[in-house]
């Protein structure tokens, strides 16, 4: 009967008033983190079209972001846990014991929470930014976002190399457009024992900003080397640009070219 459905419903509620509260103080912490990122992230937008936005100041805008995003979800699960009265007891007990608690907690959340110090202190010291060009134990590829726990990087072959920011913090990283946003680019070509040398260079000679020499002389053959600079995201296609060009001179002028690099 509907009467009796209506109480059903009603005593249900009454019940389990307190974790409903939770469900949905957590549910709405969560829209308002969504809503407020998602101005940030159209004003960021905003800014970085108006003013040309740098690499430094993207990535501090992205940590800010997800700072304020973790701050309300985290402040959304305390007022979610206050309405249970046993947790607001073992809360008491916890303020009564904080030391010892706070060391086992800093304990077992030790990675945790030093990824997350290491990612604060990368997004304000900027030894590596968004877009930047980085080698990272013999790996090279583009940053392509900087966490509060992890630090993505976009490598040469398309795979991402997710880093634990504790590890780019404690480590060495080479970053090779913090200073300059191009990077130099080098290919080689061989030429047999014996072959002209001089004429070969000499086709890149009306080329501007391209640098070619002898890179090596032995019984196999000459290793002949170019070297021009280009933006760190387009080095892969000037490379095969320039090796391509190199070869096809090559062949126009007779110069047998046996293997390129």
């Amino acid at each position: 009967m509907p009467g009796v459905e209506f109480y059903t419903a009603a005593s249900f509620v009454e019940e389990h008033r307190n974790e409903i509260t939770a469900v949905g103080t957590v549910l709405l912490a969560l829209a308002v983190a969504e809503l407020v990122d998602r101005m940030l992230a159209r004003r960021g937008e905003r800014v970085r079209e108006a003013l040309d936005l740098s690499p430094v100041a993207d990535t501090r805008l992205r940590l800010v972001r997800r700072l304020i995003f973790a701050a309300i979800v985290v402040l959304g699960l305390g007022l979610a846990l206050t309405q249970f009265p046993s947790v607001k007891r073992v809360a008491t007990g916890i303020l009564a014991s904080s030391a010892v608690v706070g060391l086992v907690v800093g304990f077992a959340a030790r990675q945790t929470l030093a990824n997350g110090i290491a990612g604060v202190l990368l997004a304000i010291t900027q030894p590596i930014r968004i877009g930047d060009l980085v080698t990272f134990e013999g790996d090279t590829g583009e940053v392509e976002d900087v966490r509060l726990t992890y630090t993505y990087i976009r490598l040469d072959d398309g795979r991402r190399l997710i880093v634990p920011n504790e590890k780019l913090a404690a480590g060495s990283i080479a970053n090779h457009t913090v200073v300059d946003p191009s990077v130099q680019v080098e290919v080689s070509v061989w030429l047999p024992p014996g072959a002209d040398a001089e004429r070969a260079l000499e086709l890149l000679d009306d080329e501007e900003e391209i640098e070619a020499s002898v890179a090596e002389s032995d019984k196999d053959g000459i290793r002949l080397s170019a070297k021009t600079w280009a933006a760190a995201r387009e080095r892969g296609a000037v490379a095969a640009r320039l090796r391509r060009q190199w070869l096809r001179r090559l062949r126009e002028e007779g110069l047998s070219s046996v293997e390129a690099s």
